[in-house]
Parts: structure tokens; sequence; C-alpha cells
């Protein structure tokens, strides 16, 4: 038979079967104990999972949503300010959050509207409450006259959704999904610094 490499410590050796994973009985017992950890903790996952109610799965959509639109803007300025944050002035312990035009409170069906969100510079999202003027300067800028407006019809007329725990864990799936394909894309140094 050929030679494998040892799935625990990586070594070269020769199997007795082809099934034959581990070069040793202690390397064996590594995998099987690894193996125990990982299915424990999918349990742990999933008896957890069952336990979280709607307001949690709601939170870790928003959350997953964010990251998704800070992706996506990474290489655009706040969408208020046009301003790029440096290390030197953050008062939040983050340079930008997924800023919401039409507030959550207030337009709960436009939550997850990804016309919505836009990149936006903490400074512009926390202290001034959105800097709602300038971001609907830009966000016309940005989308065009034509459908900024119809963007602004739709959310005044949308009726709140109820969200479902499917529904959120799907967006959930989605969103990491999408977020994932960007990072993929752009790579990791353009996220970093947010040039490409």
């Amino acid at each position: 038979m050929k030679t494998k490499k040892c799935k625990a410590c990586k070594a070269e050796f020769k199997p007795f079967l082809s099934t034959q994973k581990a070069c040793s009985t202690m390397c064996a017992l590594t995998l099987v104990r690894e193996q125990d950890a990982k299915e424990e903790r999918a349990d742990t996952r999933k008896r957890k999972e069952a336990l979280k109610t709607k307001r949690e799965w709601l939170k870790d959509a928003q959350v997953v949503f964010n990251r998704y639109i800070r992706t996506r803007d990474a290489n655009e300025p706040c969408i208020s300010c046009q301003g790029v944050s440096d290390d030197d002035n953050l008062l939040t312990g983050s340079r930008y959050d997924a800023g919401h035009f039409f507030s959550v409170g207030a337009h709960p069906a436009m939550r997850f509207d990804e016309r919505n969100c836009h990149k936006q510079c903490s400074s512009c999202n926390n202290f001034k409450s959105g800097n709602i003027q300038n971001y609907r300067v830009n966000l016309i800028k940005k989308m065009g006259r034509q459908e900024f407006e119809r963007f602004e019809t739709e959310a005044h007329s949308a009726k709140a959704k109820k969200y479902t725990i499917d529904y959120l864990k799907e967006l959930i799936k989605t969103y990491r999904a999408k977020t994932k394909e960007l990072e993929k894309m752009c790579g990791d140094r353009w996220l970093e610094t947010g040039k490409p």
C-alpha cells in the first residue's frame, strides 16, 4: 500500500488497512477525541439555538446583515460626512457602523433592506443621529433621484414585518454567504485597508 499522511501528527506512514487514518494508537486516540469534541460542540450549539428567543435571533441577524453592509461598502467613505476615519479619531472603538437611513424604530420593515443601510462612521451614526440631512444628499447621489424617490415611497408605505425564527435563520445564512463571497472576491488586504 502507498504511504499516507497521519491525520493527527501529519507524519508519513505505511498503513496496514486502506481505511487507516492514523500512524499509531496514540494518534488514533487523538483523532477520536477530536471527533468527540467536535460532535459535542455541534450538539451544544444545537441546544443553545433551540433555547434562543426570537429577539436573540433578530439581534444575530442584524449583526450578520451589518457586517455584510460594511463589507459591501468597504471602499466607500461614510455615507453622511464622506469622511474616511483613521485610527487616531476613533471614539467608539469601531471605525464604521452600518447606518440606516430610515431608522429601524420608525420603519421596522426597512431593517434588512440593503438600499436603506450604508457604511457610516461611528461619529455620524452615534453622535449626530445619523447626520441624516447629509445622508439624504449623498444617498440621492448614490442611487439617483428617481430611484431614491421610488425607495422613499416604498419605505413610507411598507408594513411592519413579523419575522419568524425560520426566516431569521435563513437571513443569517444568506448574508453570511454573501459576505463570504465578497470577502473572497475582494481579498483580505482590501477589507483591512479599505483599498484594493
